[in-house]
């Protein structure tokens, strides 16, 4: 999602810095923009999240648009879940965008500069699904994050959106499927592998969750850059329906 947004900005005559985690992605994005002819407004460098060297070298950027995009998914049961892993989920899902966020914000009201920040976060932001509850939560506490810092940022003329996707099929989903399978045991876990196998097989199985990755990315090349639109961005807009009958459900749940 992120290559292909930051291309397709760039396609319009953006001007795109694109943070990428490791070295050899540098060389590849650069490579793919040399090619596409986008070298002069698609710039890459490497912006790993959790490094304050690359953080600190980011805060030299002279932006108005924070698109804070970078995440990892920890799936399998929050009973038994080891909390390290959780932790780590935390730490690059919530932690690191809303220190980023922080500093950027802090760096654009001493300057007396507008600018928007836009979190990807995620359908399983607003509702569960089985064996996702380890990154689900990550979402949710973005989402509370994001509405309060778009309450806090309006006299400041600083923009806040959520970008929340569905089930597109990047790999995302499936990688993050398999994480419970490298510690789960079934001599030490009374969840078993087969059963939480099914699980995910049941949610991932169908067509309904293997939507095409054109649509997502189409859709956040549209609302990154734009000044108006809605705080939150469920995409694709069919799945509204299933997003309110789920927290309908969720009130009427019972124990």
């Amino acid at each position: 999602m992120g290559e292909g947004v930051s291309i397709g900005l760039a396609q319009l005559g953006h001007k795109v810095i694109a943070g990428v985690e490791i070295a050899p992605q540098v060389t590849s994005l650069r490579r793919k923009a040399k090619k596409l002819g986008l070298e002069n407004n698609l710039h890459v460098e490497k912006l790993d999240v959790l490094s304050t060297f690359d953080v600190d070298n980011a805060l030299k950027w002279e932006i108005d648009i924070l698109f804070n995009h970078a995440g990892i998914g920890e799936a399998g049961p929050v009973s038994e879940i080891p909390l390290d892993l959780v932790r780590a989920n935390f730490e690059i899902n919530v932690f690191a965008p809303l220190s980023l966020s922080q500093k950027f914000i802090a760096k654009w009201i001493k300057g007396n500069k507008q600018g928007k920040i836009v979190f990807t976060s995620s359908l399983l932001g607003l509702l569960t699904v089985p064996g996702f509850g380890p990154y689900e939560s990550t979402k949710h506490a973005l989402e509370a994050i994001a509405e309060e810092l778009q309450r806090e940022m309006k006299p400041y003329n600083i923009q806040v959106q959520t970008i929340n996707p569905g089930p597109f099929l990047t790999g995302f989903n499936e990688t993050m499927a398999d994480t419970p399978f490298r510690w789960l045991d079934d001599q030490k876990n009374f969840t078993q592998r087969a059963d939480l196998r099914k699980i995910f097989d049941a949610v991932l199985g169908t067509p309904e969750a293997r939507l095409d990755p054109r649509e997502i990315i189409d859709a956040m090349i549209k609302i990154v850059p734009a000044k108006k639109g809605k705080f939150r961005n469920i995409v694709p807009k069919t799945l509204l329906k299933t997003l309110r009958e789920a927290q309908i459900k969720a009130w009427e749940n019972t124990i």
